[in-house]
């Protein structure tokens, strides 16, 4: 199995706007063909768009983008944007000369950092279309720009999160992750307990395990802040169907559990989306250990790549 880049994936275009003055920004992921496509919501606080529809039961067979994106609820609006450029550009199911895109989404809760009532817009969406990268752009980007994680004990004791990627080849299959981490929990090297980003003491320079705390302070803690959600995308050309790519996301939130304590969470809204070209014949149980692999890296990009905004320390400061 070698490393490639997310941007080697064949069929598949990824790109992101940035606002870094407001901390928050999008990623779009482009199917211009039609990817089958699939998804898993597994935390309890979840902004999303068009998760029924990836049902097995129900009609659309393959979607043309995946939106990732700040601003929670508002932010699904950027979508919208995403669907005016495939339109426009003759993507999506041709209705009569009208071409209806399918465009999923997941937001975070990115609002507690920067300016609390900035959100990426319908402009925003159609922007990140446009701005297409040859390139695997991590840490504060797009989707991941004010991401942040290790929150369950208040804002002040945050780190900051970001976007990341990876991707995994094995002779003609490819299985990439794109993620943004923006945890209640903390983030760590997989199945390791060797930290990342966690909460942390800016006053004593110090990582706070969030589970550990919360097992040693369990008869003080009434409730946990609601500022998270982790969201991601696996994309592939293995030969599965839309049942097949439900069953990807949900194997491949095995890597949030890998890195990320606690994960799925109640204060949570994290999502995985699956999409395939479906051109290659290739085993569901390889390409969701290649997909775990990925999005485990992934993590660790987004969270070693950050830097540090709007006073957030980033693991680069204090490594």
């Amino acid at each position: 199995m070698k490393q490639i880049q997310v941007s080697d994936i064949k069929g598949f275009k990824v790109g992101h706007t940035t606002d870094q003055e407001n901390g928050t920004g999008c990623t779009v992921i482009i199917c211009e063909q039609g990817a089958f496509a699939g998804v898993d919501v597994r935390g309890g606080g979840p902004a999303t768009r068009e998760t029924d529809l990836l049902n097995p039961k129900n009609m659309v067979q393959q979607i043309h983008a995946v939106t990732l994106s700040g601003g929670s609820a508002f932010g699904l609006e950027a979508s919208s944007g995403v669907m005016d450029y495939l339109s426009e550009n003759g993507i999506g199911f041709d209705m009569k000369g009208i071409f209806i895109p399918i465009v999923c989404q997941a937001s975070i809760f990115d609002c507690s950092l920067g300016n609390m009532k900035a959100y990426p817009h319908k402009i925003d969406g159609y922007n990140a279309c446009m701005n297409i990268q040859e390139n695997d752009l991590q840490g504060c980007v797009g989707a991941g720009t004010g991401a942040s994680v290790g929150k369950f004990f208040g804002f002040d004791k945050a780190m900051k999160g970001g976007l990341g990627q990876a991707a995994f080849q094995i002779n003609d299959l490819q299985v990439g992750a794109i993620v943004s981490v923006n945890a209640c929990g903390d983030v760590f090297y997989p199945n390791s307990n060797e930290p990342i980003a966690t909460a942390y003491d800016c006053e004593n320079k110090k990582h706070i395990i969030t589970e550990e705390a919360i097992l040693a302070q369990a008869e003080e803690i009434v409730s946990s802040t609601g500022m998270n959600t982790t969201i991601g995308c696996i994309i592939t050309n293995a030969k599965l169907d839309k049942a097949q790519m439900n069953k990807l996301a949900s194997m491949s939130h095995n890597a949030y559990a890998h890195c990320i304590h606690p994960v799925h969470t109640p204060n949570d809204g994290d999502t995985i989306f699956t999409m395939t070209t479906a051109n290659v014949e290739a085993n569901i149980d390889l390409v969701a250990i290649m997909a775990i692999k990925a999005m485990e890296q992934a993590i660790v990009n987004a969270a070693t790549n950050a830097t540090s905004l709007f006073g957030v320390p980033a693991y680069k400061d204090i490594r």
